[in-house]
């Protein structure tokens, strides 16, 4: 078995385009340059849930209202929206590598001036900022890893996945114990927003343009795809499209107001509220075995089972009021299904829904389906519960409302994915 790899490298010519060209990467550089991508995905998590702990502080600091914070806890994902499709553009005619490294920059400046806010304006821009890089962000790795892994690219997103919850694991467990001992909650911005420019500059050096690069139809020569639609905006693209909206309102309204939930509602502590958080993250580190079972059985159907057994969680979580050992294995479970299991498979079936030289624009169809009405759920969320209570609200965003996401699944035809067996 060899120990380097021939890709091909796109360099990037004298108009903007890419132009085909043969790099060696050897089995090490690329281990090292996905550990990367992993731990630059960890961070992202990290900046993005590390808000949602410390929302009851900064509303106290600030005097925000529940519908200011509800709008500040997930309105980053605005940011998202907006990058998804521009960065689907530039990722079928640049480097996926620079574009990686510029929305890394980016997202980790918008975190590092959030503490600087003197108010709810320039709060809101410093979140869209950092969600445009992270938006920017996930377009770029899973564009470019799932090019690089096309016949595992189920296995590899969950492996991201993993990335992503381990992020979500240990944002509110640092960001409740820097707060703490800092006496302020300024400080776990500063150190994500530092640890994001740091892997940064890593990745600039280790990185190799032969892991980002790698053209997909290459890697599948000798397929014939004339049996899928000719658009990447087609039926299945459509319907996953609907069912990401669907599923990114029902999660990111959960995870934004989740805390507060606990804090205000359920009176536990800010130390026990991170703790469920963390299980939550840790649940999503089953985003492995998600992605391993989406690249081995019907797609559509292990996200209608996933989205059904989240309206389920849901339905314990806000109707039963455990307790804070019961709370936290429905929040493990939260955690599996709608982050180890929808998100990756949502992310590699948009990509398998369109030929293979589409895929960057599936990434940012993904990217802008599931995180642009996210940006308001946290909102819409707050708005539910001033009119229904925690009870209804949760009964009616993240209970009833993944059923439209079923609805949109079906008609979803996996025979036309491009890695159908013909």
């Amino acid at each position: 078995m060899t120990h380097a790899a021939q890709v091909d490298t796109p360099a990037v010519s004298a108009d903007g385009t890419q132009e085909s060209n043969r790099a060696p990467i050897s089995r090490a550089m690329i281990a090292v340059g996905f550990l990367l991508v992993v731990l630059s995905y960890m961070v992202n998590a990290m900046d993005r849930q590390v808000f949602p702990p410390l929302l009851p502080d900064i509303r106290q600091d600030y005097g925000f209202s529940l519908e200011q914070g509800g709008l500040l806890a997930t309105n980053f994902t605005l940011g998202m929206a907006l990058a998804g499709l521009p960065a689907g553009y530039l990722l079928d005619r640049f480097r996926r590598k620079t574009v990686l490294l510029v929305s890394i920059v980016i997202y980790s400046l918008g975190t590092m001036a959030t503490p600087l806010a003197t108010g709810l304006a320039d709060m809101t821009v410093y979140r869209v900022v950092s969600g445009f890089g992270e938006g920017m962000q996930s377009a770029a790795i899973f564009a470019a890893i799932g090019a690089f892994f096309t016949h595992r690219r189920g296995l590899a997103f969950g492996i991201i996945g993993v990335g992503y919850s381990v992020g979500v694991f240990i944002a509110p467990l640092i960001g409740v114990r820097l707060m703490n001992t800092h006496g302020t909650w300024h400080a776990p911005f500063y150190l994500f927003g530092t640890a994001g420019l740091l892997i940064a500059a890593a990745s600039l050096f280790l990185v190799r343009t032969g892991l980002t690069e790698q053209r997909v139809e290459k890697a599948v020569s000798g397929g014939t795809y004339e049996y899928m639609p000719s658009s990447a905006y087609n039926r299945n693209t459509v319907a996953l499209a609907i069912h990401s909206i669907v599923s990114g309102v029902a999660i990111y309204g959960f995870l934004g107001l989740y805390p507060t939930y606990l804090i205000t509602s359920l009176h536990y502590t800010s130390e026990q509220a991170a703790l469920a958080m963390s299980l939550l993250g840790f649940g999503g580190m089953t985003a492995v075995l998600g992605g391993w079972l989406g690249d081995r059985i019907n797609q559509r159907n292990l996200l209608i089972a996933s989205l059904l057994a989240v309206s389920a969680i849901a339905a314990c979580i806000y109707e039963t009021h455990a307790g804070v050992g019961l709370q936290c294995a429905f929040a493990f479970l939260m955690g599996a299904f709608g982050l180890g299991f929808i998100y990756p498979n949502s992310n590699s079936a948009m990509q398998r829904a369109v030929r293979p030289e589409q895929i960057g624009r599936a990434s940012g169809l993904f990217v802008t389906s599931y995180y642009g009405t996210a940006a308001f759920s946290g909102l819409l969320f707050a708005a539910l519960v001033d009119s229904f209570g925690w009870t209804g609200a949760g009964l009616l965003q993240v209970t009833l409302l993944p059923l439209v996401g079923v609805a949109a699944l079906v008609f979803v035809r996996p025979a036309q994915f491009n890695n159908a067996v013909r």
